[in-house]
């Protein structure tokens, strides 16, 4: 049986469509404001994104560590950015003789500082390591469902490079690879590589904001180069130049910021003594960069996107379950053998199933399954195991089809992918 529970309700103290629709369907449970727990189906959801994310992460040869979230503030007072007033989201806490510790927010200063043990020499460069790990940041006002918690995951990736050169035909291979992911969960085509301000760390960071009502910015997009300028440097004009883009060819809109890369440099490797010798015998500092993707985050907005009056509608690659089996068995004895065979020939063959044969009306296990948006239903009744003709329906097109028990099996060859 399913750990998880449906509503036909909005919870009364939500706005956002994502979180609204994610707590109907049973995928999140909402802690506080601004702190949700995951139950099976969004956790199988969450895990799926961050499997693409992975996947995508071990191909550019990063390679997977995992830093504590406690915070020793050393090396944040190093850096200048222990203090409140430089950073004001710090979750801080004490130890019981009384030392003080943080809750990291992100970490460059932790993951520079454990580096410095293992980069001595250009011989020791590049490299790449990258975590999913809880941040926690103390927002004023945590709005957005899942789009913007208090506690959540964070993918972060840090490379290390012998120079500029070095770093940046890296930074071009990790725009790619983001690209890629964002493609991989059907969001690619409404996803912008975006400029915007690079805080104290650079002039320019790289965003990456996807189109979405519900979106926290306003960029300006150029459809054809795939490019766009966030509101809050358009006024720059130098942007242009270094964009590519002209200001008549950009459309203004709604956004979502699903990652975003930024050029490092030296300045978290000269304050905390990350150097390496070079072929010459020279100390240099090393050069750094940071690629930020939160996979909770993505989450949301892919419910915000991809979701309609009835639900939630998944993209095949991060759905839950490949299929939706609903029996319409009720005391029918042989249609229950017939969906439970089926059930089981399909599990074996791979197919990832959810199945519902809950002795409850046919219209509450309809309406169940279009909220829960897993990308097939396959309905069991009297007329399939009649006939042996089965119907399937394409959760995102509404299209139905009949086809054969072998068709349905078939599935599992299809890598997910079909004509419906």
């Amino acid at each position: 049986m399913l750990f998880t529970k449906t509503r036909r309700e909005a919870p009364s103290d939500e706005q956002s469509k994502n979180a609204v629709l994610l707590i109907r369907a049973g995928y999140i449970h909402k802690e506080i404001a601004g702190v949700y727990s995951y139950l099976p189906l969004g956790l199988r959801v969450l895990n799926n994104i961050i499997g693409i994310i992975r996947e995508e992460m071990n191909t550019l040869g990063g390679q997977e560590v995992f830093l504590t979230t406690l915070q020793d503030p050393n090396k944040w007072k190093t850096s200048g950015r222990w203090d409140d007033d430089v950073i004001d989201i710090w979750f801080k806490t004490k130890l019981k003789n009384g030392g003080p510790l943080g809750l990291a927010n992100t970490h460059e200063e932790a993951i520079t500082s454990l580096m410095s043990e293992h980069i001595a020499s250009y011989k020791d460069l590049p490299r790449y390591v990258y975590q999913f790990q809880n941040k926690f940041r103390n927002e004023t006002r945590a709005k957005s469902g899942i789009m913007r918690t208090r506690e959540f995951i964070m993918k972060d990736l840090y490379s290390f490079s012998a120079d500029k050169a070095q770093h940046e035909e890296f930074y071009e291979r990790a725009t790619q690879a983001y690209e890629r992911i964002f493609s991989r969960v059907d969001i690619g085509e409404r996803t912008y590589r975006t400029f915007a301000s690079g805080g104290s760390f650079s002039k320019y960071s790289h965003e990456f904001q996807t189109l979405c009502d519900a979106g926290e910015d306003t960029i300006f997009f150029d459809k054809e180069k795939k490019l766009a300028i966030n509101k809050e440097v358009y006024n720059d004009e130098d942007v242009y130049k270094t964009a590519g883009v002209h200001k008549e060819n950009l459309n203004e809109a709604r956004a979502a910021e699903v990652g975003n890369i930024f050029n490092l440099g030296t300045k978290f490797s000269e304050v905390l003594g990350l150097h390496y010798t070079n072929e010459r015998g020279e100390q240099v500092p090393v050069y750094m960069g940071s690629y930020g993707i939160g996979p909770a985050r993505l989450m949301g907005v892919i419910a915000e996107i991809f979701s309609d009056d009835k639900g939630l509608v998944w993209p095949e690659a991060i759905a839950p379950f490949d299929v939706h089996l609903v029996s319409l068995a009720g005391n029918n004895e042989r249609i229950r053998e017939y969906a439970d065979l089926l059930y089981e020939e399909m599990v074996t063959k791979g197919i990832s199933v959810l199945y519902d044969d809950r002795n409850v009306r046919a219209g509450e296990k309809f309406t169940d399954s279009d909220l829960l948006g897993i990308p097939r239903r396959i309905i069991i009744g009297k007329d399939a195991v009649d006939t042996e003709m089965i119907e399937i329906v394409n959760r995102a097109t509404g299209e139905t089809m009949r086809i054969t028990r072998e068709a349905v099996l078939a599935l599992a060859r299809d890598d997910k992918k079909n004509n419906l």
